[in-house]
């Protein structure tokens, strides 16, 4: 939707008499416009204005927008401005019979935005109307597809998304490749916290990143530099300050986190490895599942399930998954949990290796989510794993944990699972 100005009170006025023209190219913030969707268009995320159509005027609060490798952008007037006609990759002009859309505005205007029926029609006829004539049907010379009859037809709606997912398909090694090199020579960004590399936690690197490790020894050292891993996060909540008595009968001067939930979200399938380190060290917290798997046709990312615990929106979120490659499933899962209304900056990635391109690409989206891993590999090769990496060459090939997941299956495990207080989506 086109954002509006901001009315001052000569325009107030007028709008409450609705002698406010708002179908004018002028009535709109393009040039807010067009600085959010160039941002969107590079996967940052923005803060935009949340219109009150009741009392014309912006309210307080802002509304945070994501970037997705799909951004739908609609309004009357989305043609009329050059620089914005130039940020739109596809330009779908709806066509609708005037008697609907008259009906339509009736409906709306009345029920959701509380006018009264002499006020919309004077609305219409003397600016809405005309502004149709002059400013919007004229655009239609611009349009790249005319869909007659709106939302019902149905072909047309199908053409539109089979040339979406094309264009995605064609530009999938561009964009990779782009993501690549965008950040190459960059300093690392300070949301990132890398466990620091000890003798012992090179030591067991050295172990997991060897080839011919036995199955055994991966999982197992695996498994202690997850936990190292989470215990180094764990430093990263808020703590409060408090005095303790001793058996001693003695005080202590300690620290204890600030009453608010932990949740621990795991990207599956390997993601789920570190649920035993969590658990381990955070008693009684709750578990959610996202299963993220890549399209083998677009090799974008795509969610399959998705299991988080009620009212999570409060929480500190712990998000783990066992490597962070290009980051593009890092980020959509963050995304599901903005979506859930999780705080950005509650937010906790953890991974066990990333490489520098997902460390870059998750911060840029997501500047104030915490990235937090073991180590951090410089590069990724043609097929985008880590390099040295621990990728899937160095797992053990008959460990099941990391083949492809039919969600339906997965459904069905979850079901059948005995779900005791920690798993429990409304525990």
């Amino acid at each position: 939707m086109l954002p509006t100005s901001v009315l001052d009170e000569g325009q107030q006025a007028l709008a409450a008499r609705s002698d406010y023209n708002f179908d004018h190219p002028d009535a709109f913030d393009f040039e807010l416009l067009v600085n959010v969707l160039r941002k969107l268009k590079k996967g940052k995320s923005v803060k935009v204005p949340v219109y009150d159509f009741t009392t014309h005027s912006r309210r307080r609060e802002w509304k945070t927008v994501y970037g997705a490798n799909v951004i739908v952008f609609e309004g009357i007037l989305a043609f009329a401005n050059k620089e914005l006609l130039k940020l739109l990759d596809m330009k779908v002009f709806v066509d609708t019979d005037s008697d609907i859309r008259l009906v339509r505005r009736l409906q709306r205007d009345i029920m959701e935005r509380g006018r009264d029926v002499a006020g919309v029609i004077k609305q219409y006829n003397k600016f809405v109307k005309p502004a149709f004539e002059q400013y919007i049907e004229p655009t239609v010379q611009v349009a790249d597809i005319v869909v007659p009859r709106g939302g019902e037809n149905f072909v047309a709606l199908d053409l539109i998304v089979q040339h979406v997912h094309s264009q995605l398909e064609k530009r999938e090694i561009t964009v990779r490749a782009a993501l690549a090199s965008a950040h190459q020579g960059q300093p690392l960004p300070k949301t990132l916290s890398v466990l620091e590399s000890t003798p012992q936690v090179r030591g067991m690197h050295t172990i997991i990143r060897n080839k011919d490790t036995t199955r055994d020894e991966f999982i197992f050292y695996s498994k202690r530099l997850m936990r190292l891993l989470i215990e180094h996060a764990l430093s990263f909540l808020p703590l409060k300050s408090v005095t303790v008595e001793t058996p001693q009968g003695t005080t202590y001067e300690g620290k204890r986190f600030h009453r608010q939930r932990i949740t621990g979200v795991s990207i599956l399938r390997a993601g789920e490895t570190m649920e035993q380190a969590l658990t381990a060290v955070c008693k009684d917290i709750r578990l959610g599942k996202i299963l993220i798997q890549t399209n083998l046709d677009t090799g974008e990312p795509e969610l399959h399930y998705l299991r988080l615990p009620k009212e999570i929106s409060e929480d500190y979120v712990i998000l783990m998954d066992s490597t962070v490659s290009t980051g593009a499933a890092a980020m959509m899962a963050v995304r599901v949990l903005l979506d859930h209304d999780v705080q950005e900056d509650r937010i906790f990635l953890l991974s066990l290796l990333m490489a520098e391109m997902g460390v870059h690409s998750v911060a840029y989206a997501f500047p104030r989510v915490h990235i937090i891993t073991t180590a951090v590999d410089k590069r990724v090769n043609e097929e985008f794993h880590i390099i040295p990496g621990i990728g899937e060459e160095a797992r053990p090939k008959e460990d099941e944990s990391y083949k492809y997941v039919d969600p339906k299956d997965l459904e069905a495990q979850m079901q059948a699972e005995d779900s005791g207080p920690l798993n429990r989506p409304g525990a």
